[in-house]
């Protein structure tokens, strides 16, 4: 008699397989939040906020899921361009600068960061606060703590998180944004908002969530501490010479505006750069046959904020659409 042992022992196989690894796995973070609370303990964090904030919280399955997903395919910068810089959000930000410009004259007088980037930045982060992450921070954070792949950092960015709550900032329940952790209206991780976040309406709280003042007066803070210079733009749409080398490309480089003049760039209506000794750096996202912007300081520091030719190019863009109304 044949003994078909795959078809009895395989179900058996299975059950073990789905089974275990889960229990394992709640296990293991059990014991992992565990040392969290210490370490928090560790750091000066009380009691009150520990349990407030850890107790009962699960790691999040589709937080690891975001996490781990690789996109299907890159978008062109025109493609993305088209995407961020679109005639809807630039209304949108013309209906800002008009509605907040107050409160956008003050901190632009305060910091000297144009209030124009301050809104497109928020645009773009949060579609002006409308979309700013279902997520609870800490166990989102928690969770990429645990999960392993980026651990030293999330585990840094939680800490920060609890110690914001502990400052009476705003409470765990209320702590949403993005799967990743970034937060409020202009997606500050933790550590950016223990770093520049302002109390910017005097009311004793950093509100990044809620509060519009604290939001704008927060993302211009940002950009003057990482090099904001006041009264320089941020860059412009350039034409290059035939045969440009590639190797001359990115935010890295940097000649004075003289010399990429006396290479050959040109403004975009042909007529030629200023003669300036301004540092600047040529982009071109796309690569050399896509667009090709001339950049400076400024753009530099948009890049603190994001690391993305992509995002720095489409914020400076969606600056000058929101302020020529």
């Amino acid at each position: 008699m044949k003994f078909h042992f795959k078809k009895i022992f395989l179900p058996f196989v299975l059950v073990i397989f789905f089974i275990i690894p889960n229990s394992v796995k709640a296990s293991t973070f059990d014991s992992w939040l565990i040392q969290t609370k210490a370490d928090a303990k560790a750091q000066g964090i009380s009691d009150q906020t520990i349990n407030a904030a850890l107790n009962g919280i699960q790691p999040i399955q589709k937080v690891i899921d975001l996490d781990r997903k690789q996109p299907e395919w890159k978008k062109t910068f025109a493609q993305y361009k088209e995407m961020i810089v679109n005639p809807t959000r630039i209304k949108k930000g013309r209906e800002m600068m008009r509605r907040y410009q107050r409160e956008l004259d003050a901190v632009e007088a305060q910091y000297g960061v144009p209030k124009q980037f301050i809104v497109a930045l928020w645009g773009i982060e949060t579609n002006y606060g409308s979309n700013t992450g279902g997520f609870k921070v800490v166990p989102a954070l928690a969770t990429l703590a645990w999960e392993g792949r980026r651990a030293t950092f999330f585990k840094k960015e939680l800490m920060n998180a609890l110690k914001i709550i502990d400052a009476g900032h705003i409470s765990a329940g209320s702590m949403k944004g993005s799967w990743a952790g970034a937060m409020g209206q202009n997606q500050f991780m933790p550590s950016s908002f223990n770093a520049y976040a302002v109390d910017q309406n005097g009311d004793g709280r950093r509100d990044i969530w809620s509060t519009k003042m604290d939001v704008f007066g927060s993302s211009a803070n940002y950009l003057k501490k990482n090099g904001w210079n006041s009264g320089e733009r941020w860059g412009r749409r350039v034409q290059l010479p035939a045969s440009f080398p590639k190797s001359l490309i990115g935010p890295k480089i940097k000649k004075p505006l003289s010399e990429w003049a006396s290479m050959g760039v040109r403004k975009l209506d042909s007529t030629a750069l200023p003669g300036e000794n301004m540092m600047a750096s040529i982009v071109a996202p796309d690569g050399v046959d896509g667009e090709a912007y001339i950049v400076y300081n400024n753009y530099q520091t948009i890049m603190d904020w994001n690391r993305s030719t992509y995002f720095a190019t489409s914020v400076g863009l969606l600056a000058d659409q929101i302020a020529s109304y």
